[in-house]
């Protein structure tokens, strides 16, 4: 008798996964990947040696002796970063490390939003913060962006129209400091902005900066909970926005270290929520110990390395697609937002790129209103060497000739 496992999955799971994983495709240009050089790696072996050689007893604790918030000096370092970089004020007290970003989003998802509430997201934004508000059968409106980041005046409508629909909205989700996907970077007065319609609308501002420290100028904007601190303290309330930062872009992905900043009593009532016994905790101690001596220096060389590789990447745009595609130079991070002209299908180009080991991110998949985005696509560069940023391109230039007669000419490259 055949035994169908599948038969007693629950109802309502996600797709499952298509294949074993192998190999990065030969020219990815998908996912927030580093390149292998531009791991510290000798920095962090000497700090893992350090710290463990000091501390390594404490491994016999949930917890390392610091709470279930994570590692003391970890958070005292984040502390003191986010008070230098974005002119917050938090204290190691306000700071919960959670395992990678993605978790920061599960855990204020989970404390804020159910059916029956409202979300306001970018128009184009993060496609893993989009899949996890439809998983929990959460609905979402986008919010137009301009080169500035979120449109006020659209946002002003929005709210207005879901408070008269008698479902007004919990909290706005922002990208503002190298914004996913178009790498654009929020002005202070924007963000002002924001906070007043925010305050005006009775509603949270959920701030994910996981690229921020990753702006080419070095020089980065207060973050718009650094904003709204002299507010809250004035009105004697809590501070309106949520935080979220990330170690995976400017230190390694797969440490899976992230944070949140938030007032004591939104913390409080996430702990009970993470129920993983702690986020790893060797990775913390590393982290803690390597960021002291060596993370200011580590991102002023990832930045100079990002730099030259988005340089790389639009010249190989302009190069091999011409007009044909249109963008925007980001201000930071790891990607470009580009779109191409009407009648291309960038879910289709990625269907057949894949056939020939090239991996983009369609447009659909990034975006509030995905059917109307089919010409755009996300291209990370934060991967692939420079000279498979080359060839990748002319590649993929050459598939989109062949399916959609766009770029009317490729380059020599492309037809090999």
């Amino acid at each position: 008798m055949a035994f169908d496992v599948s038969a007693l999955f629950r109802s309502g799971l996600p797709a499952p996964a298509a294949a074993p994983f192998k190999a990065f495709p030969a020219y990815n240009f998908v996912g927030g990947h580093n390149d292998g050089g531009s791991i510290p790696v000798q920095e962090l072996t000497e700090a893992a040696t350090r710290v463990l050689a000091r501390e390594g007893t404490s491994l016999a604790t949930y917890g390392l002796t610091s709470g279930p918030q994570g590692y003391r000096p970890l958070r005292d370092f984040i502390a003191g970063w986010m008070h230098d970089s974005a002119g917050m004020q938090d204290s190691a007290d306000e700071i919960l490390i959670t395992s990678g970003s993605l978790q920061a989003l599960d855990l204020v998802n989970q404390l804020l939003v159910g059916p029956e509430d409202m979300v306001i997201a970018e128009e184009a934004t993060y496609g893993g913060a989009l899949t996890r508000l439809a998983r929990l059968g959460v609905p979402y409106v986008g919010v137009r962006l301009d080169a500035d980041g979120i449109d006020p005046t659209h946002l002003a409508e929005l709210l207005e129209e879901q408070e008269r629909a008698g479902k007004p909205v919990k909290f706005i989700y922002t990208i503002p400091t190298v914004q996913n996907p178009t790498g654009g970077v929020m002005p202070v007065d924007r963000r002002r902005a924001i906070l007043d319609l925010a305050a005006r609308h009775n509603c949270l501002i959920f701030e994910d900066d996981c690229y921020a420290d990753l702006v080419w100028s070095g020089t980065r904007p207060p973050s718009m909970r650094a904003l709204d601190a002299p507010a809250a303290q004035a009105e004697g309330r809590p501070n309106r926005v949520i935080y979220c930062g990330s170690f995976s872009k400017s230190v390694a992905p797969a440490l899976r270290v992230g944070f949140i900043m938030a007032d004591w009593p939104v913390l409080a009532q996430i702990l009970p929520l993470k129920t993983d016994a702690g986020t790893g905790a060797l990775e913390q101690m590393v982290l803690a110990e390597f960021c002291k001596d060596h993370f200011a220096s580590h991102v002023n060389r990832l930045r100079a390395r990002l730099k030259a590789k988005c340089d790389i990447t639009i010249a190989a745009l302009e190069e091999n697609f011409g007009t044909a595609a249109e963008f925007t130079p980001p201000l930071g991070g790891i990607f470009i937002w580009v779109t191409l002209p009407d009648g291309v299908n960038t879910t289709r180009l990625a269907t057949e790129a894949a056939k020939e080991g090239i991996a983009i991110n369609p447009g659909a998949e990034w975006t509030v209103d995905g059917p109307d985005n089919t010409t755009r696509m996300r291209l990370c560069f934060g991967h692939p060497e420079e000279a498979e940023i080359r060839e990748g391109i002319a590649r993929l230039a050459g598939i989109c000739h062949r399916e959609f007669g766009v770029p009317e000419r490729i380059s020599n490259a492309t037809q090999s």
